[in-house]
């Protein structure tokens, strides 16, 4: 994998999640519910013009996560990444759900360089040699994301589910694969482990290369980070939430970035 690669991969990981645009990165299971203790998933990641389906770069699995449900990590099968996309096995043995993350992590920064204007995008520990000495009218951001879905063997529940504390995260309250049309799915956003309040979430149903528009949800979350949707169809949901702060923990960035999606499917009545 070249250096060029990697930077664009970092830069498609790190920003697509943040605004409507048409670029959407995604985590999507061959199955959310198995019933038996010997079963596999696959699961692809790609970042896409089409939810679900990979037309534009592959996600990269560096940073990905995988979340028992007895809370241990587990490490996928038959890794490999393509030309748009990225794929791997997981057996599913524990009852309970699994939580299956990319969770990415860096800065952006413009620069002016001889009346010139530049970008980069890295790592904290690569901005030192990656902004020119002589550079001017320096602006650092810090970004971070998490992209995810979850898988469930068996009844849902465990310790997969519990948040971390950090970044933008969602907190069950309607378990993830236990939605189906026509009920209401109520779910909790978490800023650094407190309520997020006052954030949009929007949510569109996969298979948008068959439709003429989008069709986004939208709700808003209220004072205890909650917000909740009603599906009329069923099938893949791709939802996401995103936020702005000065929380940043690298001195040099003054603004940070965060961003939320999780892959879901609504099942039918």
């Amino acid at each position: 994998m070249t250096h060029r690669f990697v930077r664009a991969a970092l830069a498609a990981a790190l920003l697509l999640p943040f605004a409507a645009q048409a670029h959407k990165m995604w985590i999507v299971p061959s199955a959310t519910v198995v019933s038996s203790d010997d079963a596999w998933v696959t699961v692809d990641a790609a970042i896409s013009n089409d939810l679900y389906y990979p037309d534009h770069f592959p996600a990269q699995l560096d940073q990905l996560t995988i979340t028992a449900p007895d809370g241990t990590a587990v490490k996928p099968e038959n890794p490999w990444t393509g030309k748009y996309r990225s794929a791997f096995d997981l057996p599913v043995p524990q009852a309970g759900t699994y939580r299956i993350a990319l969770v990415n992590q860096g800065l952006f920064a413009n620069y002016e360089v001889d009346g010139q204007k530049k970008r980069w995008r890295g790592k904290a520990d690569e901005l030192k040699a990656g902004i020119p000495a002589n550079a001017k009218n320096v602006q650092v951001s810090e970004m971070a994301s998490r992209v995810e879905t979850f898988v469930t063997q068996g009844k849902p529940g465990g310790d997969a589910l519990k948040p971390t504390g950090k970044g933008l995260e969602l907190v069950p309250v309607t378990q993830p694969n236990d939605l189906v049309t026509g009920e209401k799915a109520t779910f909790q956003l978490l800023l650094d482990g407190k309520p997020a309040s006052n954030l949009k979430v929007t949510a569109i149903a996969g298979a948008t290369r068959y439709r003429n528009a989008q069709g986004e949800q939208e709700t808003q979350t209220d004072k205890d980070g909650r917000f909740s949707f009603t599906f009329a169809n069923p099938g893949m949901y791709w939802v996401n939430a995103s936020s702005e702060d000065g929380k940043t923990s690298v001195k040099e960035a003054k603004q940070r970035r965060v961003a939320y999606t999780a892959t879901l499917e609504v099942l039918p009545q």
